[in-house]
């Protein structure tokens, strides 16, 4: 029973694929180009903007024209962060009963702050700390934004769950001595086999997860 719970947002907490695939496909539409199936975007959405370019244009990080296609694809997504991006079901519950139960909880992202905090505003969602790509002068796999998360909510590293749909989310968790929970429902590509990432737990659903963690806080009321 974790002290404190940690979440990636992007596929793990966040269900934002849908903004992001909207964003994909102007930059597309804006290269004279058609729309990509929402289910390609989707498996994407997690390695973030540049992969999401490579995606849309082919173009390579290093390419000259990448950074520019960037810009245009975070700047569409920035006028709409939380259109259709919900919370995944039935995460919206366990955040409820957690805070209910005065226990602690976060966001550690690599997403831009930016393109974070409006987002969890939007969903009035109302976390302990938001640590996002620029608040730290490294970010996940670097453990260090795991650490400072749990130093601001006031609880021990290995005392909190790190729950992330990525296999750096696991490798982060790991490096910094917190149990690391892998989740099979997030941006998952077709490559990825989430059950043997370096985790501690795994969770096919959203529902699963919210379920062990209702029951446990239940068992602690008893």
């Amino acid at each position: 029973m974790p002290e404190a719970l940690l979440f990636d947002l992007d596929g793990t907490l966040v269900d934002t694929a849908p903004d992001l695939a909207r964003a994909t496909n102007a930059l597309r539409a804006h290269h004279g180009m058609p729309a990509l199936p929402y289910p390609t975007i989707r498996r994407q959405v997690s390695n973030g903007g540049s992969a999401l370019v490579t995606l849309a244009l082919g173009l390579d990080k290093g390419h000259p024209d990448h950074e520019a296609a960037r810009d245009f694809l975070l700047a569409r997504y920035g006028e709409a962060v939380a259109t259709d991006s919900v919370v995944f079901p039935p995460l919206d519950r366990l955040l409820d009963a957690w805070m209910a139960a005065g226990r602690p909880w976060g966001i550690v992202t690599n997403k831009p702050r930016a393109y974070a905090a409006p987002l969890v505003e939007a969903l009035d969602l109302l976390p302990g700390v938001l640590l996002c790509a620029d608040d730290l002068p490294v970010k996940k796999p670097d453990p260090a934004p795991l650490h400072e998360a749990a130093c601001r909510l006031g609880v021990a590293s290995a005392c909190c769950w790190y729950v992330g749909d990525h296999q750096r989310d696991m490798q982060a968790a790991r490096a910094a001595c917190m149990p690391a929970v892998a989740v099979g429902y997030g941006y998952i590509t077709e490559e990825d086999d989430y059950r043997q990432w370096p985790a501690d737990l795994w969770f096919d659903t959203a529902e699963a997860l919210t379920t062990r963690l209702v029951s446990a806080l239940r068992a602690r009321d008893w």
